[in-house]
């Protein structure tokens, strides 16, 4: 399906354009954009929309650009505070995690 390959490149583009990237992995991104636009693809052909209009092709992209924006503010949010704390953590006990 191409709007999965849009999806992932979606994904890329998301990932090299946004900071944070070095605290996930390098496909992450790239695979809750084509996850995501699979899935909404699948949904709106389910509810009646045709293949080969361009509405399909918009929202599958659009939803698939935004899941993957929110991924990895999140993502590289939450990997940033669990990092700081079990630095704090392992600085205050002198042990190793």
């Amino acid at each position: 399906m191409f709007v999965a390959l849009g999806g992932a490149i979606l994904g890329l583009i998301v990932r090299y354009a946004l900071p944070r990237r070095l605290t996930h992995g390098s496909v992450l991104v790239p695979a809750v954009g084509t996850g995501v636009a699979a899935l909404v693809w699948v949904a709106l052909t389910w509810l009646g929309w045709a293949w080969n209009e361009g509405w399909i092709w918009w929202v599958s992209l659009i939803v698939a650009g935004i899941a993957a924006v929110l991924a990895d503010i999140l993502l590289g949010k939450r990997r940033e505070a669990a990092d700081l704390a079990m630095l704090h953590r392992i600085t205050k006990t002198g042990q190793p995690a």
